[in-house]
This record gives structure tokens, C-alpha cells and sequence, in this order.
């Protein structure tokens, strides 16, 4: 990709539904980012999507006149390498790859629509980045909790790992523009607001009390503009970034009966900012109530930075980039664990899937991401056992579908999916739709994932974790199984025995105990 210096300058765009907002970051060897440059201009995407499901053509244009400025700046910084994303605003436009396609042709930015898990995994990069920072100790837990103009999306780190992440539809600018024709109807409409955001977020709630959380972590949602009216109001002149639970319903309850024109002439905020105010701060206070932290401590985290931290990780190739994936396998584990997995079954199917991976690479020529997809399969190969015993692969393919796993595109969510669907009686076939839409080389990818996964299922049908200890041995023609145990095999043998076939068709040589 290029020397360290070379690619010393870097930028992330976001087109968020709110602002479109770039930052221009210069990296060090380390991987550590010094922000350069921070734009940022408001957007109409969000409010076109949110209310009418479409953005408008004027819309499009704006947002294409706006951009064509941030591409001037990175010329003028000799930005070669550069990340832009879409979120919510675009993401939920029925009229999406139009929009997308237009900015393209008009301004020449390549821009992802990123679906919820990928924004998380960015903003988790900065976010776990932060706690490194921060040395966390042992004993804390942490939730984050990040507002967004369409969602919020929350996290929990326990011991340092990152152990629950989640998502709902009920971000700022959603809100507001979802409840705006009850403002005028009644005088509470404060109360009004914070009972709908209750309604959204109560299933995350027996979720989050869980854990202990004593300590709480607020990004986005305007906080900036809040800290900047308590301070204000406190008569402090420097920085603070941290607010009380009290000064947080203080501050409710002040503008709770106030209007927009209000709002907006009492602190002196444009009228975009000032409507987003109260959502944003009941949405943070609700979640508050969860635990048992005294305020919300503000990092200044942004999706931004997560970007450029990927990118930085991504061009110098430094360990950092482990820290995530090792985060990712946490959550992952937690979905099992809600699901009522047999936790020692599933390490077992784990670990010896890796194995099989591992010692055949020379022969299916898959790659680290593709060896990530098949552990996150193997350990929620059985999810679907909570639905039903009957046909618990297939519903196995339907809860790993619905899920949110940080990190990973629509795209992957299905092929991880469907390689878990194949572990057990049934193999790949064009008469099933999760498999006869993919591409020919993502159904190489599931065809692989599955037979291996079938072979490490197979060797633990009883789930007793009778052998303790694999050796392979490949040659040509063949892969050996060496395996050692204290117990009788005959019944793992006889389940091995049913997915011979299949692996040696998909990868090219016969598996043999």
C-alpha cells in the first residue's frame, strides 16, 4: 500500500443525517492520529429520510455542492487514501443507490452505506482506543452510549472485554421528526417524549442491569452543546466534560416547556441544534437511570476517528487491529450465552474448526477474514436449539441472520449465517434462497465453512468433548485425523463418517480417522 510516508495524511468522511462532517488526521508510525483539520456541514438527508423515506433531488444537489468543497481541501492536502461512509440518513432512503451513484458521478467520492454493526465497530475502534488510554481497572463496567441522528447505539465493556453491544431506531432527529405532530397538542410534551423513548429502549433494559455499570460514557447527541449550557450555567469558564445526573434533569425540566424559538434564543443555538436538544438529552438520561454512575463522562469521540484508527491499522499493519476482533469474539460469545448455548461444546466446535482451517489453508486458500466468519459460526452454530430442537440449524440461520455483530456488512452476516446452517445433515444447495443468491465465490466461501464446520461438529456429536486432542497429517490425496482419547469414539466416528463426502468434494481431499 505504499511507505508509512506516503500515506501519512489521511481522511474520514461521514454523511451522516444530520451534518456531513470530514477530518483530515496525519498518523505516526504507532498508529497514533494527530487531527489536522475538522468540517462540518449541516445536511438536510436526515429529514427528507425520516419523514418522507426519499431524499430530494435539491437535497442531492446540496449535499454533492458541499462535499465537492471537502474534496478541494484533501487535494490541497494530497490526500491519496481517504474513508467515507453513509449512515441512517442514506442508509434508510428507499431512493439509496440514486443518491449514492449522483455523488459519485458529481463529485467522485467512493462512499459506503455502512449498516448499523460496521458504524458500531468504528466508533467501538476510538471507543476502546479511549479505555486503553484510560487504563480501566479491573472492576469496572462501562456502558457507552452513542446518539446518533436515526438510533442509539450502546455498548458495555466488563474487565476490560467488550462484552454487549446493541442497537434501536431512536436517535434525535428520528424522534423529533416521528412525535412533531403531538408538540402542540399537549403541555407535556416532555413526559410525552420520554415515555416513547421508554417504549424503544425497554428490551435492552433487563440487558444493561446485567452489570454493575459505574461508569458511563455519552458521545454524540449534542453533548457538546449541553456541557457548553451547564457550564454556563455553573459560571465556568473552562472546559468540563462530564455532567451530573442532576444537572442533566436540571436542565430538563428548564426547557421542557419551552418551543424551538425558545430554545434556540435562550442559548444562543441555530434552529437544527436547538430541535435536537431535549431529545438528545432524555434519550442519555433514560439510559442513565440503568446504572449506577453519578453523570456522564464525555470522551469526544467520534465515528470519525474510529475510521482513521481503522485506516491507520489497516496501512501500517500493527497489533491494534487484534484488539477489536478479540472485542468482536467477546460479543459474540454474549449472543451465545442469551441464546442458552452449551458453552463447552461450542469452544470445543471452535477450536478444532480453527484447527481444520488453519492446516488445509494451502488447499481452500481462504483468508483472516474468512477464518473470523467461520469462528463466529461455530460458536452460534446451535442458537437456533433456544427456537426448537426440530430443524435448529435452520433456525440457527435465522438468529445469526437477525443479529447486529459489530464489525460485519449485511453480506457477511449472511454467509456466517449460512455456513452455520450447514453444520449439521444438510448440504449447500441452489434449491435453498440463502445460498442460490450468493455469488459463485461466496458460495465457495459457505461451501468451505460448512464442511469444516461439519467435521468439528461431527467429532462432538455426543457433546461430552471425548477427544482431547487433534493431530492432522495432510498428504495429497488425503487429511488424516489423529485423535487422542480416553473414551469409546464409535459414535463420533459414525457422524464423521456422513460429512466425508462432502469435504473431500468442496476441498479436495479425504478426511480419514
Amino acid at each position: 500500500m505504499g511507505s508509512v510516508r506516503a500515506w501519512k495524511i489521511i481522511a474520514a468522511i461521514d454523511v451522516g443525517a444530520n451534518y456531513l462532517r470530514m477530518t483530515i488526521g496525519e498518523i505516526n508510525t504507532q498508529g497514533e492520529i494527530k487531527t489536522l483539520e475538522d468540517l462540518v456541514k449541516p445536511t438536510k438527508i436526515g429529514k427528507d429520510t425520516f419523514s418522507s423515506k426519499r431524499i430530494s433531488v435539491q437535497t442531492i444537489h446540496d449535499t454533492c455542492d458541499d462535499l465537492k468543497g471537502f474534496i478541494r481541501l484533501m487535494r490541497d492536502y494530497k490526500i491519496k487514501f481517504y474513508r467515507a461512509v453513509a449512515t441512517s440518513g442514506i442508509r434508510e432512503a428507499e431512493n439509496k443507490q440514486y443518491v449514492l451513484e449522483q455523488i459519485r458521478l458529481r463529485t467522485g467520492l467512493n462512499i459506503k452505506s455502512v449498516n448499523i454493526a460496521e458504524e458500531q465497530f468504528f466508533m467501538l475502534k476510538a471507543v476502546s482506543n479511549h479505555l486503553n488510554l484510560l487504563g480501566s481497572k479491573k472492576s469496572e463496567q462501562s456502558l457507552i452510549v452513542n446518539i446518533t441522528s436515526g438510533a442509539v447505539e450502546t455498548a458495555i465493556y466488563q474487565d476490560g472485554k467488550l462484552k454487549f453491544t446493541e442497537h434501536v431506531k431512536v436517535g434525535s432527529l428520528r424522534i423529533k421528526e416521528a412525535l412533531s405532530n403531538l408538540e402542540t397538542k399537549t403541555i407535556e410534551f416532555s413526559e410525552t417524549m420520554e415515555q416513547y423513548i421508554e417504549s424503544k429502549i425497554y428490551v435492552l433494559k433487563p440487558q444493561i442491569k446485567k452489570f454493575e455499570i459505574n461508569r458511563f460514557l455519552g458521545i454524540g447527541g449534542e453533548l457538546n452543546t449541553i456541557c457548553g449550557i451547564i457550564r454556563k450555567k455553573k459560571g465556568f469558564s473552562k472546559k468540563d466534560y462530564y455532567i451530573k445526573k442532576e444537572e442533566l434533569i436540571s436542565l430538563t425540566k428548564e426547557i421542557s416547556n419551552m418551543d424551538n424559538f425558545q430554545i434556540k434564543t435562550m442559548f444562543g443555538l441555530s434552529n437544527q441544534t436547538a430541535e435536537l436538544l431535549l431529545p438528545s438529552i432524555l434519550i442519555f438520561y433514560c439510559f442513565l437511570k440503568m446504572t449506577k454512575s453519578e453523570g456522564i463522562q464525555i470522551p469526544k469521540l467520534s465515528l470519525r476517528q474510529g475510521i482513521l484508527y481503522d485506516l491507520s491499522d489497516e496501512i501500517l499493519n500493527i497489533p491494534r487491529k487484534e484488539e477489536l476482533i478479540n472485542d468482536i469474539i467477546s460479543s459474540v460469545w454474549y449472543i451465545g450465552e442469551k441464546y442458552q448455548i452449551d458453552k463447552e461444546h461450542a469452544t470445543f466446535v471452535e477450536k478444532f474448526s480453527l484447527e481444520i482451517f488453519d492446516h488445509t489453508k494451502r488447499l481452500h486458500k481462504l483468508g483472516d477474514r474468512e477464518r473470523i466468519y467461520l469462528q463466529v459460526a461455530a460458536i452460534l452454530h446451535d442458537v437456533g436449539g433456544f427456537i426448537s430442537a426440530n430443524n435448529h440449524n435452520y433456525h440457527s440461520y435465522n438468529v445469526i441472520r437477525a443479529q447486529s455483530i459489530i464489525g460485519f456488512s449485511d453480506i457477511e452476516i449472511g454467509l456466517i449465517a449460512s455456513a452455520a446452517r450447514y453444520h449439521s445433515e444438510n448440504i449447500p444447495t441452489e434449491a435453498h434462497k440463502n445460498y442460490r443468491y450468493l455469488s459463485d465465490e461466496n458460495k465457495m466461501v459457505v461451501s468451505t465453512l460448512a464442511a469444516i464446520l461439519k467435521l468439528s461438529e461431527a467429532l462432538d456429536v455426543s457433546h461430552m468433548q471425548k477427544i482431547k486432542e487433534i493431530k492432522l497429517i495432510g498428504t495429497k490425496d488425503n487429511l488424516f485425523f489423529n485423535l487422542k482419547s480416553d473414551n469409546d469414539l464409535l459414535l463420533e466416528e459414525w457422524n464423521f463418517l456422513k460429512h466425508v463426502d462432502f469435504f473431500e468434494e468442496v476441498i479436495g481431499v479425504k478426511p480419514i480417522i
